[in-house]
């Protein structure tokens, strides 16, 4: 089986404005093209859609990730083929990558096999400059917090107490913790700061949920760049940085428009970090694809219990829009890695392992069905090692959930082989309305909102928070922030705190550590556990296999 790049590369592109035009009916006009293979929608074209009926959603979700991979970026471009396949127009809705993972250890975010985005590599890569004009406009509000003090403080920041971060988008450990300002008067006052990556910033969360530049202006404006003494928040439109903050996102904020390896429609557009935000494509991206075709799959990050949560409790409580239905991935080697499999024996069949790490996928639908009101459909990818006694154990655990399982080839068959979760997922849409539902009411507290979840959706008997914790909760709720959604950052990896923990584990008990406000992209962000906001690069990272041929071709992109 060749590469995913080299699959990519032998893929035949249609021009974007054929794509744009034929499968969305975009004339040439409306597109800000980068090459013949990548396009911006203009934000004037999306102004005339407004009135247009939309088409429906499905959200795509997956278990707890593991090491095995589920590949859940994979489904929702083969579904998208698929759903095109039987005669459907469907378009997908992706996040785009960060070059810290590409460069890392986890890789792109364009699909892999024969369902993929393309041009892959520029995706994968530099792609449309979007995350280049992110990282400037947080850090040109960073500059001007530094620039306030040193000028005189007007605003009486508390050097103590500056809370934005600059940026960059690739894993550096090194910058998680710095000194600034070294060097004597003329450079400003010496503190202890450091970086995040790109896409830990509030700016891209802001960024996709904003709905129009106006919009993204205003909750620009809003962001807590740092406190005062008497810890009054000191707010981005204090320091006059909201406008030039716009000015440099202004291109970056139309949707990009690009194509499967099957010429099909997909826009990729913002990439959240799926911890500490809400971890999906932009809302403009979104519901331009729903206001252009009959079918948009789009995807949530990590399994349904944070990505999927956010998608409903976050996503849709600010834009309003609403899935039709749900599907779930999952492998069989993953479910058997949350039966305590290691993973060196994930291709053995082990029908023991299977039956116990079903709990964990058996949690995911319950948590979509009953707490979510959507249905769904399990979407199992299929690996030539799946035994026909593991499907079978798999399909009758799941029978009483009200929940299709599905196997689905398109990692190897393009389109073609998810065209059965296709038509599965379509006629769900037909005969089972969506019953949707938050987890929790805007009127809850903070508290009770985080307690919610925990309980709810990860099976957690109790959230604690020391006192000191507890107080700075107890601040935001008097301010004025106690409406916000929370977005509890935590290990995708597990039900609980703790990422060694498989399966469905119940009664364990979620400790918030931390809390964070995000005015400007309007929630609040519980953190559990140890989350890093910078991540690091393996041993052997992924730079050292990605180079140019002599003929110029990228190779070692995965």
């Amino acid at each position: 089986m060749p590469s995913d790049i080299e699959i990519a590369q032998k893929a035949k592109l249609q021009r974007i404005s054929k794509v744009a035009l034929d499968k969305l009916g975009i004339a040439d006009d409306n597109l800000e093209p980068y090459g013949h293979y990548k396009a911006k929608v203009s934000l004037d074209y999306l102004e005339t859609l407004k009135d247009r009926p939309e088409g429906k959603l499905i959200l795509v979700t997956a278990i707890s990730p593991t090491p095995a991979g589920e590949g859940k970026t994979t489904t929702t471009v083969g579904l998208g083929d698929a759903l095109n396949q039987i005669g459907k127009k469907a378009a997908i809705c992706l996040r785009e990558p960060s070059l810290g993972p590409v460069f890392g250890m986890k890789g792109g975010a364009a699909g892999g096999g024969y369902a993929q985005v393309v041009p892959m590599e520029d995706i994968n890569l530099h792609f449309t400059g979007d995350f280049n004009a992110i990282g400037l406009a947080n850090n040109l509000l960073a500059a001007m917090v530094d620039n306030h003090i040193h000028q005189g403080n007007e605003l009486g920041f508390d050097v103590r107490r500056i809370a934005w971060k600059r940026v960059v988008d690739m894993n550096d450990r090194a910058l998680r913790e710095i000194v600034v300002s070294l060097g004597g008067p003329g450079n400003g006052f010496p503190r202890q700061d450091g970086f995040d990556i790109v896409v830990a910033s509030e700016v891209m969360a802001i960024f996709c949920l904003a709905t129009s530049l106006k919009d993204l202006k205003e909750r620009l404006g809003n962001i807590v760049a740092g406190y005062a003494r008497d810890q009054r928040p000191i707010l981005a439109r204090e320091l006059g940085a909201h406008g030039a903050m716009t000015v440099l996102l202004k291109d970056a904020l139309k949707p990009n428009l690009v194509q499967t390896l099957e010429n099909n429609p997909a826009f990729i557009h913002g990439g959240p970090f799926a911890n500490i935000a809400h971890g999906c494509n932009s809302v403009i991206a979104t519901r331009t694809a729903l206001k252009l075709a009959d079918y948009v799959v789009t995807e949530a990050g990590f399994g349904a219990d944070l990505g999927a949560e956010k998608f409903v409790d976050i996503k849709c409580r600010k834009s309003g829009l609403r899935p039709d239905a749900v599907v779930i991935v999952a492998t069989l080697r993953a479910l058997k890695y949350h039966g305590g499999v290691d993973p060196k024996s994930l291709n053995v069949e082990n029908l023991d392992a299977l039956e116990k790490g079903i709990a964990n996928l058996e949690r995911h639908v319950n948590n979509v069905r009953n707490h979510y009101g959507l249905p769904c459909v399990v979407s199992i990818n299929h690996f030539t090692f799946d035994t026909d006694r593991e499907v079978d154990l798999l399909k009758k655990r799941m029978a009483h959930h009200h929940a299709p399982v599905v196997l689905a080839r398109h990692w190897a068959q393009g389109g073609k082989g998810a065209e059965e979760v296709a038509r599965t997922v379509v006629k769900m849409i037909e005969r089972t309305p969506p019953s949707f539902k938050f987890v929790y009411e805007d009127s809850a507290s903070l508290w009770e909102k985080v307690s919610a979840i925990a309980t709810k959706i990860y099976g957690a008997s109790e959230v604690t928070a020391d006192s000191k914790v507890r107080a700075q909760i107890k601040r935001l709720q008097d301010e004025g922030y106690g409406h916000y959604p929370v977005c509890v950052a935590k290990t995708q990896y597990s039900f609980s705190t703790d990422p060694q923990l498989r399966g469905a584990p119940s009664g364990h008990v979620i400790n918030v550590r931390e809390v964070r406000l995000a005015a400007g992209a309007e929630f609040v962000v519980m953190v559990c556990g140890d989350i890093m906001t910078m991540p690091g690069l393996p041993k052997v990272p992924s730079a050292c296999k990605i180079d140019l041929d002599d003929d110029g071709k990228v190779v070692g992109l995965f």
